[in-house]
């Protein structure tokens, strides 16, 4: 079969089409046939050889996709899986939750790791209520797409960042009620928008460069959730800060928390995927490129050339 292996760590450069042996399923795994693979930016760490998503080179790089099961034809997705650049991978059974009828597999591909992570961060990182302001930063991203529609889901407001006015008018489409182009300004503007209370969240997964100003957007007991860090790490926080600006909140929390056993991880994609079955949550796609071109999609990831979701087709 072929698959996307780096053999060294490094930049996309590493990453190369390679004809492999078809993957051996262990006890309580079973082999599945790729329709699509979800590209993330925990792929370009793994491949750039970050904690915690080392590897041991050369290996096959990915965790997320779709497909079906080779003895059954069950139709499966995942989001943790090892060597998902691939046309086959050997997928633990704990690690699979199936596929409801009327989701494409690249849907459900596209759903997992983005939709699972909005889906924690509105129901659980902070409970979004009725009236409250959320700012989501990055906003025509696959997470920030989703986190906006999941957002007005129940009743909240969005204060939407992007980078582009082409980014924004899609952050508009989804249903944010403001968007902010450039990022500039956005404490002032939410504070405007409630009424002088701030916003009661804010999802930030650019990290370095949006930080300190997103904590000068909360309204008093507000809450700071640093999904991720695109733009590199924050600066350390000094915790008196937090009192002085209104006993603040602030979490850095990981999907790896939210899917821990097997029933965590059914329970949280399940309800991501009945969502999108019934019409209620629209998954963008921003790309779909063949398995050869995982270089390029790695570079477009990391230019911020992309909206929505990237995906290879093996």
């Amino acid at each position: 079969m072929q698959a996307v292996v780096y053999e060294r760590t490094g930049g996309p450069e590493v990453l190369a089409l390679r004809e492999v042996p078809d993957p051996e399923p262990a006890d309580g795994a079973v082999l599945v046939d790729v329709a699509a693979v979800g590209v993330n930016f925990r792929d370009v760490y793994e491949r750039e050889g970050r904690p915690p998503y080392t590897a041991s080179p050369p290996a096959v790089i990915g965790v997320e996709g779709a497909g079906t099961v080779v003895d059954t034809g069950e139709r499966v997705a995942w989001l943790d899986v090892r060597g998902s650049y691939a046309q086959r991978v050997a997928a633990p059974r704990a690690k699979l939750v199936p596929v409801p009828d009327g989701v494409d597999l690249d849907v459900a591909a596209a759903a997992m790791l983005q939709g699972c992570t909005a889906q924690y961060l509105v129901t659980d990182s902070y409970p979004v209520a009725e009236g409250d302001w959320a700012v989501v930063h990055s906003a025509a991203g696959g997470v920030g797409l989703l986190l906006t529609q999941l957002v007005r889901a129940r009743g909240g407001h969005v204060l939407a960042t992007t980078s582009t006015e082409d980014k924004a008018e899609l952050a508009r489409a989804a249903g944010a009620d403001e968007v902010v182009v450039g990022y500039a300004g956005f404490p002032e503007r939410v504070r405007e928008l409630s009424g002088g209370d701030g916003a009661a969240v804010v999802y930030d997964g650019v990290g370095r460069t949006t930080f300190d100003a997103g904590l000068t957007a909360l309204r008093p007991g507000g809450r700071m959730i640093v999904y991720g860090a695109a733009s590199g790490q924050p600066e350390p926080l000094e915790l008196h800060r937090l009192a002085g600006a209104g006993s603040l909140f602030v979490q850095r929390p990981t999907l790896a928390t939210y899917t821990r056993t097997p029933e965590l991880l059914r329970q949280l994609a399940g309800a991501v995927l009945e969502t999108v079955a019934a019409g209620r949550l629209d998954v963008r796609i921003g790309a779909r490129l063949p398995l050869a071109d995982a270089r390029r999609g790695h570079e477009d990831l990391e230019a911020r050339r992309t909206t929505g979701k990237l995906l290879l087709l093996p």
